[in-house]
C-alpha cells in the first residue's frame, strides 16, 4: 500500500502543477504512465485520473471564494450581481465544451490519446504562445513609446485605456479584469476550450490564448481559465464517478481507498501553491517560458517514444 500510495502523492503533484499551467497535464501524464505505473485495475485508474482533478478544482474555489460567493454578507447588493453576472459567463464559456465534449470525447480519446498527438499539441501550442507573446510585445513596446514625454516639458501622449497609470498590459488589452468579460468573449474563449478535446493541448493554454486573443488581459484570460474549469472538471469528474460506479460498484480495495485520497489532497495543496505563482508570475512576465517549455517536452515525448518503436 505505502508504494502506491506513494505513487499517487507524485502523480498527485504532477496533476497540480499542470492543470493550472498551460503546459498539458495530458503531456505529462503520458510520460509519468511510463515510468510510475498504479497497480490498479484499469477501471480504477481511469476513474482516479478524473477524480483527483477535484482536488484541484477544490483550490481554485479556497482561494477565489470571496469573489465567485455571491452570498457573502461583506458584499454590497451591486457586487452580489456582479458575482451572479460572472457565475452567468462561465455558465456561457462552458456550453461549447460541454456540447463537443459529451458527443466527441469517447472518440478521441480512441483515435487520439497517443504520444504522437500529444508530442504534436504541445509544440504547436508552445509556437502559437511564443508568437503571440512576440507580437504583443512589440504592442506594448509602441504603448510605451506613445507614452514616454517628449522633450523637456513634454506631457505623456495619452493613449488607450491605461492612462490613469495602468501597466501597459492594462493598458493595451480591452477586457483588463475578469469582471469585464461579456457573453460573446465568454462564448469566444468557450469555444476555445473545445481545442482541449485534442490531447496535449492544455485546456488552461487554450482558454488563455483564447482569452488573449479576444481582447483580455494575461490576468483576466488566467483567472477566467481558472473559473471555466469549475464546472468543466466537476461535471467530468462526477459523470467519470457514476460510470464507474454503474460498471463495477461502490466496493474499493483499502489500497485503492488510500490512492485516491492522498492523490486528491495532494493535487489540492499542490494546486494552490501553482495557482498563486501563476497569478503572480504574469504580473511581470509573459508565456514565453510557458511556450518554449512545451516545445521542450513535445520533443522530449516525440524522442522518447521514437526511440521506443525503432528499438
Amino acid at each position: 500500500m505505502f508504494l502506491e500510495v506513494l505513487k499517487a502523492f507524485f502523480i498527485g503533484v504532477v496533476e497540480g502543477i499542470t492543470e493550472w499551467l498551460p503546459i498539458s497535464s495530458t503531456g505529462h501524464m503520458i510520460l509519468v504512465d511510463e515510468f510510475v505505473k498504479l497497480n490498479v485495475s484499469a477501471e480504477f485508474l481511469e476513474l482516479f485520473l478524473v477524480v483527483i482533478q477535484l482536488g484541484a478544482i477544490m483550490a481554485v474555489l479556497i482561494l477565489y471564494f470571496h469573489k465567485l460567493n455571491p452570498f457573502s454578507p461583506r458584499k454590497t447588493a451591486a457586487e452580489r450581481r456582479g458575482t451572479w453576472r460572472l457565475w452567468g459567463m462561465v455558465a456561457i464559456g462552458c456550453i461549447p465544451a460541454a456540447a463537443i465534449g459529451l458527443t466527441l470525447d469517447d472518440f478521441f480519446n480512441e483515435y487520439f490519446y497517443n504520444a504522437w498527438t500529444v508530442a504534436i499539441a504541445l509544440i504547436v501550442y508552445g509556437v502559437i504562445f511564443i508568437v503571440l507573446e512576440r507580437h504583443n510585445r512589440k504592442r506594448e513596446a509602441a504603448y510605451l513609446a506613445a507614452r514616454r514625454p517628449r522633450g523637456a516639458h513634454a506631457r505623456p501622449v495619452k493613449v488607450g485605456p491605461g492612462d490613469d497609470g495602468d501597466d501597459a498590459e492594462q493598458g493595451l488589452f480591452r477586457v483588463r479584469t475578469v469582471d469585464e468579460i461579456d457573453w460573446k468573449t465568454s462564448l469566444k474563449i468557450g469555444c476555445f476550450q473545445m481545442l482541449a478535446i485534442i490531447p496535449g493541448t492544455s485546456r488552461s493554454g487554450s482558454t488563455i490564448i483564447g482569452g488573449m486573443l479576444c481582447g483580455c488581459s494575461r490576468t483576466a484570460a488566467a483567472e477566467f481559465t481558472f473559473f471555466l474549469a469549475i464546472p468543466v472538471m466537476f461535471g467530468w469528474g462526477v459523470l467519470k464517478l457514476i460510470k464507474y460506479v454503474l460498471a463495477v460498484g461502490l466496493a474499493m480495495t483499502a489500497t485503492e481507498i488510500a490512492v485516491l485520497v492522498v492523490g486528491i489532497l495532494t493535487a489540492f495543496v499542490v494546486s494552490v501553491v501553482a495557482i498563486k505563482f501563476l497569478m503572480g508570475y504574469i504580473k511581470k512576465n509573459d508565456f514565453t517560458a510557458f511556450g518554449v517549455y512545451r516545445i521542450i517536452v513535445g520533443l522530449v515525448v516525440l524522442a522518447y517514444f521514437g526511440a521506443k518503436v525503432l528499438l
